[in-house]
């Protein structure tokens, strides 16, 4: 697998979020900074993620764009959109319970002449890493009976180290 990428573009308040590769934990820090950042712009009016060139995602990485989601919704009013063609990141994205919290686009892949560049990769204390995971965790718990079950175990492990 390619090794994860997390990119961007924004223009006029609009935001592109381009994932590639095999996106990791590793990336959270990065990925979280951004997501601030964008939220925090006072001409922010609209996001889509593109993950029609992802390999994998890790469950933190889902519970990030969770979290946006419900961020999105609760600030602005209206679900984000996400782009994927590949049938098993669909099933996935399914299987976390992502329709209720996205719009997804599941047979047409964005224009990749898009200029977007990589964000900054952040490095974050072990503390701060945990935090966000535990963070994305949560709000990946929060999309379902389903997550909140399934990730149960993994939560009480994070929160008792």
């Amino acid at each position: 697998m390619t090794q994860g990428r997390v990119m961007a573009a924004t223009q006029g308040g609009a935001y592109v979020l381009r994932l590639t590769g095999d996106v990791r934990m590793t990336l959270c820090t990065s990925i979280d900074e951004y997501i601030t950042q964008m939220l925090d712009d006072p001409a922010f009016a609209s996001v889509w993620i593109d993950l029609c060139d992802v390999e994998g995602l890790d469950s933190t990485t889902l519970g990030q764009l969770a979290r946006l989601a419900q961020r999105v919704y609760s600030q602005h009013g209206f679900r984000p959109a996400i782009y994927s063609c590949d049938d098993g990141i669909n099933r996935l994205l399914h299987s976390m319970g992502f329709q209720r919290l996205f719009e997804l686009h599941e047979n047409a892949c964005n224009d990749s002449s898009v200029e977007v560049e990589d964000i900054p990769l952040v490095p974050g204390s072990e503390d701060a890493v945990k935090e966000r995971v535990i963070e994305a965790h949560r709000a990946l718990m929060g999309v379902s009976d389903e997550n909140a079950e399934r990730f149960r175990d993994l939560m009480a492990v994070l929160e008792a180290s």
